[in-house]
């Protein structure tokens, strides 16, 4: 006996397919759109067990994976209009419901483009591409390696970076996805971040005053709203600090910073401006010491024989398949 998903989920594909096969009119775009974004969004949300998302399974679950109302209490909206949503409803989705519906389903980098391409909205994170960043942005960081250094906007997402970098307050910033990919983010919300800052305390005020400032040219856009609204949910610190309405402006200075890899490092921050209307800037970390800059060839070398390791793995993965294909 089939569900009332299954049905569901059935007709509205077999409509689909009639529409594309009979040359549905330009005015049915946005309908067949919708469609196909309620049947990705309910193919990702069954997949989903309540376990990875930290939910009791309970005894009697029929629903595979998660039910409508956890998604809607994960992403904080309401019941009702996630289910219209499912259910292809003609509704307006904003960018921070697409952005917490993301993150609630676990969706990689291509299904997060495809759920806002389904829903006609374009992704304000930094996991999209950002054409500001142009290859020869990228050479200046590779060429100034071993000194860390990235670029990033007036949010403080960090749009691109060097080995070096990638390697200075964790194990590996690749390992974050691009859309975490944000300072204040992970001053607040991630813990190996945190625990490579020195004065953390001192670090965190002056980060969200700096946010506080940069966002006097920014009020209701969504990707500055999304953010913070995320910070206040996730981190009860930036609550704290958010609220003493502290501002201040971008200023160079010393930092430090215990690495995971090299120890107590000591370095001089500069922002490198890319704009006239201090947007995008390269930021970089020169050595303030000797033992530092010694710290850093360390890093730099451990950083290049990392990315080997990795290409080699990946090379061997690919013969492994290729092999495996020749032989079938």
């Amino acid at each position: 006996m089939t569900s009332v998903i299954e049905e569901t989920v059935t007709r509205e594909t077999e409509e689909i397919g009639e529409a594309r096969t009979a040359g549905a009119p330009a005015g049915r775009g946005s309908q067949i759109r919708r469609h196909e974004l309620a049947v990705f969004l309910r193919s990702r949300r069954e997949r989903i067990t309540p376990e990875q998302v930290g939910l009791p399974r309970g005894r009697r679950r029929r629903t595979p994976g998660l039910r409508r109302e956890e998604v809607a209490q994960l992403s904080a909206v309401g019941v009702t209009w996630y289910t219209w949503l499912e259910q292809a409803r003609d509704i307006q989705v904003s960018e921070q419901v697409l952005d917490a519906l993301a993150r609630t389903l676990l969706l990689d980098a291509s299904e997060r483009a495809h759920l806002f391409q389904l829903a006609g909205a374009v992704d304000p994170t930094p996991a999209a591409s950002c054409p500001s960043v142009t290859p020869a942005l990228r050479e200046m960081l590779r060429r100034l390696e071993p000194v860390p250094a990235c670029i990033q906007n007036s949010r403080y997402d960090i749009l691109a970076y060097n080995r070096t970098y990638g390697r200075l307050l964790m194990r590996n910033l690749d390992s974050v996805p691009p859309e975490d990919r944000n300072c204040v983010l992970l001053m607040f919300t991630n813990d190996e971040w945190r625990s490579s800052v020195v004065s953390l305390d001192k670090s965190m005020r002056l980060m969200a005053a700096k946010l506080r400032a940069s966002m006097a040219g920014h009020l209701g856009e969504p990707a500055w709203k999304m953010l913070v609204k995320r910070l206040m949910a996730e981190s009860r610190e930036f609550c704290e600090v958010w609220e003493r309405y502290e501002v201040i402006g971008a200023r160079s200075k010393t930092k430090q910073f215990l690495n995971p890899h090299v120890g107590l490092l000591t370095l001089d921050h500069t922002d490198l401006w890319l704009s006239p209307d201090f947007g995008a800037r390269m930021v970089t970390y020169v050595p303030s010491d000797e033992e530092t800059r010694e710290r850093l060839e360390k890093l730099h070398a451990f950083a290049l024989e990392a990315e080997a390791e990795a290409e080699a793995e990946k090379t061997d993965v690919e013969a492994d398949s290729g092999a495996a294909t020749a032989s079938s």
